[in-house]
């Protein structure tokens, strides 16, 4: 054969090959616990000839799309037997995977430290996870294991303190958190004013905390996004297990409707402290209760629906004189559809309430307020192969606040029936994101979000001259209310504002080997709503109110870059991250400012700018007896509120000072070095011990600078904001859990857990107060503080 017909031949082959290339086919299902049926969130499932793989998504399933062949399919979750099947992949295949325990263990989930560990070569970063067995373990005030409280152990969380509502996630307010319980949005995560939160650790499966780089299938909230999925019940066999602590108890059963298609699930917790406060004279009570339910049917190959619900209450009382309920409530459905091996879609109607009420007898009326929502949403993954992955859908939520309704409680009380002027608004939403892997070394997850909001017609609404809710005096140098000059009537059927964003993404991973990498991510989020709140710790009755005429949605930009690095064969992690956030409109609140009650709020809040940049540090030992991470975050978070430049009468402009002279100040929840150490040894099968020490700077606040004397009277003064800080925070808290060993024979099986909070004693500073000495006539600082040393003993139990 001369070189001209190998030449001609090589041609003709490569335009062959490039006409008929190698066949592809699919391999797809779910992967799911043998015991139980429940499905497995973020399972591995690898072919190791090709060095690809995918991991399954909420639901439990994956799809990966290879050429025609034989392959080693291997399946690994740590806690889990690692499943590895030959596979001769010649047509599409359907491959569901049932998964065993490595080892009995008391937690119904035993899906340990492996879900926590970052994936060097997925271009996710800034996330963190958490498995229910570690949030079990991690000591935590009375003894109550703690999802809030568990999260603050990472770098970039921190809250209030002690007795403190919600969490602040690099630098961030409470209410720039979205936290989503089986997609349901959570508007107060705590029971009993922040001594413990609303979720029970004994009905969640799963847990992601997204602090950056947020997919564009998220939106909403401004800082982070707390996602947790419930679990869907045993469709196997009848099971129980719970706990009774010394302030509370728990109790949760699941099992099947229809073996291997249908299970269900209920939970319940409830404190009873209250119960024993009679017999010491005490009229006074605090408690609080929730219930945790889920139905699911699998009703063929391509069809499964889900039911959840949740459902909480808190009741604080002053005799009967005073009583204080508030709680949230949800329910979900929820279907999935697959429209073929490579097309997973999930149908989702969701409805959410948090309520506020108060039953004021000493004045003679009842005060109720809330905010409700109902949501759509429609997701759909195209697993196109295993190196492209695409994300799109809509979602769309329709608002109702209800800022307060007043209603006299008996007829003598002379209080008249009033509400407070309601709004409504609705918020759209569209985003497609492509996970991509471009080059075996370079992947990326890149996508945009549309988001549309209307703050649609209410039945009154303030008229303001130039527009102005907020006058700013120029001889005192104070910003004062402005009086309306008129109220019109705009009805429902009007939109009072509009607004209209385009929210894109982007992170990236590029992988020196498979135990190193450097990632970076690009954040742009929008934020509609608002919680008024001018206190450190925001309180159940605060009120949340949407973007408007007057107030403006809060934009965010973040940036972020990170190392992360295995060691030792993936027996140990690092993170390292650092980010630059900064926020436009961030409300900020006028001196004086009365948030409670005010049915003209924009009377008293201006649109300023926040900014937040640190550092974050995470080691992990994630194998062997002691396991456990040191985690550190410098950082600081500021806000401002510079000066507006509004014009007079005469076409004149009026600089105005601004809030704190338009300079930066500390926000409440800046904290600047936070320390969080967590170790757990397992001695033996019978003693395991778990600790943690906690070390944040004080936050920040304001002491007088000096002080006055007016009409006999003593009046302290105050100079720029929050230039002060408390001491400094720190505690360390220890737990010893006993397992007997008569469990291995006895269905029954339970465990002691005995836990010191604050093993020092420290005295944290919740506030400090000034005040004169009776005696001497000097002033004196007083320190306020929540809890010192507090031991507890918890019985845990299974069937």
């Amino acid at each position: 054969m001369d070189r001209k017909t190998r030449i001609l031949l090589l041609i003709f082959l490569h335009s062959y090959l490039l006409a008929f290339p190698q066949q592809k086919y699919t391999i797809s299902g779910t992967v799911s616990e043998a015991a139980s049926n429940e499905t497995l969130i973020g399972v591995t499932v690898a072919i190791p000839e090709l060095r690809t793989g995918v991991t399954t998504n909420e639901y439990g399933f994956y799809s990966i799309t290879l050429p025609e062949g034989e392959y080693q399919l291997q399946v690994s979750y740590l806690g889990f037997k690692e499943v590895v099947q030959t596979i001769d992949l010649s047509q599409n295949l359907k491959f569901n995977i049932k998964m065993e325990e490595a080892a009995e263990a008391l937690d119904e989930v035993v899906v340990t430290e492996d879900v926590e560990k970052m994936d060097i070569r997925k271009p996710q970063m800034s996330v963190n996870t958490l498995s229910a067995a570690t949030i079990k373990k991690i000591p935590v005030i009375l003894g109550e294991a703690d999802v809030i409280k568990s999260i603050l152990l990472l770098p970039g969380v921190t809250n209030a303190g002690e007795g403190a509502s919600g969490f602040n996630v690099r630098g961030g307010a409470v209410d720039q958190n979205l936290i989503l319980l089986d997609e349901a949005i959570i508007f107060n995560s705590s029971h009993l004013f922040g001594f413990f939160s609303v979720f029970n650790p004994d009905a969640i499966k799963d847990i992601k905390l997204y602090k950056g780089g947020i997919p564009a299938r998220y939106g909403g909230r401004v800082s982070s996004v707390l996602d947790i999925f419930q679990k869907e019940g045993n469709s196997k066999a009848f099971k129980v297990n719970g706990g009774i602590g010394l302030v509370a108890s728990r109790l949760l059963a699941e099992g099947p409707i229809v073996k291997d298609k249908a299970a269900f699930l209920v939970g319940g917790r409830s404190s009873y402290a209250h119960l024993f406060l009679p017999l010491f004279d005490v009229d006074n009570k605090a408690y609080f209760y929730d219930l945790n339910t889920k139905i699911n049917y699998n009703i063929n190959d391509r069809n499964s629906v889900f039911l959840s619900g949740y459902f909480g209450r808190d009741v604080f009382s002053i005799s009967d004189s005073f009583v204080n309920t508030y709680g949230n409530a949800v329910g979900n459905f929820r279907w999935n559809h697959l429209f073929s091996d490579k097309l997973f879609s999930n149908l989702s109607l969701i409805y959410s309430d948090y309520y506020y009420g108060l039953k004021l007898d000493f004045v003679g009326f009842n005060w109720n307020s809330g905010i409700q929502n109902f949501n759509v949403k429609y997701d759909l993954k195209h697993y196109v192969n295993d190196k492209l992955q695409i994300n799109y859908g809509i979602n769309d939520i329709y608002y109702r606040f209800n800022p307060g309704k007043i209603e006299p409680s008996r007829a003598d009380s002379g209080i008249l029936e009033e509400q407070l002027i309601q709004k409504y608004a609705n918020e759209f939403a569209a985003y497609i994101e492509v996970e991509h892997d471009i080059t075996p070394k370079l992947s990326l997850n890149y996508g945009l979000r549309f988001s549309n909001f209307i703050r649609l017609g209410q039945d009154e609404l303030n008229v303001y001259q130039n527009d102005n809710p907020v006058l700013f005096d120029p001889f005192l140098l104070v910003y004062q209310e402005a009086d309306p000059i008129r109220t019109i009537n705009p009805g429902r059927g009007s939109n009072l504002a509009t607004f209209n964003n385009l929210e894109p993404r982007l992170s990236m991973a590029y992988t020196l080997n498979d135990d190193n990498s450097f990632k970076a991510s690009y954040t742009r989020l929008a934020q509609y709503l608002h919680l008024l709140s001018n206190t450190n710790s925001p309180t159940p009755l605060d009120v949340w109110t949407p973007s408007g005429p007057f107030v403006k949605p809060q934009i965010l930009d973040q940036y972020a870059v990170g190392y992360f690095r295995n060691f030792a064969n993936g027996d140990y992690s690092l993170e390292t991250e650092i980010f630059y956030k900064d926020v436009q409109n961030r409300i900020d609140y006028i001196d004086g400012a009365n948030l409670i009650a005010n049915d003209a709020i924009e009377t008293v809040i201006l649109n300023g700018e926040a900014r937040a940049y640190g550092l974050e540090f995470l080691l992990r030992k994630n194998e062997g007896r002691l396991q456990g991470w040191l985690a550190y975050t410098l950082s600081r978070s500021e806000q401002r509120t510079p000066g507006r430049i509004p014009k007079t009468d005469n076409g004149r402009s009026n600089m105005e000072t601004g809030i704190n002279f338009g300079e930066w100040y500390n926000t409440p929840y800046d904290k600047t070095h936070d320390i969080s150490l967590y170790g757990s040894y397992e001695l033996d099968k019978k003693w395991s011990f778990n600790t943690n020490f906690v070390y944040q700077t004080g936050q920040p606040t304001n002491y007088p600078i000096g002080q006055f004397e007016f009409q006999g009277l003593t009046v302290p003064y105050y100079g720029l904001r929050n230039e002060q800080r408390l001491p400094a925070y720190h505690r360390i808290d220890v737990s010893a859990t006993l397992t007997p060993k008569k469990n291995d024979q006895r269905k029954w099986k339970g465990e002691w857990v005995f836990s010191i909070y604050n093993l020092y004693n420290r005295r944290n500073a919740a506030s400090i107060n000034f005040r004169r000495n009776q005696d001497t006539g000097a002033n004196e600082a007083v320190r306020t503080s929540i809890f010192g040393i507090v031991p507890a003993a918890t019985y845990n139990f299974k069937f």
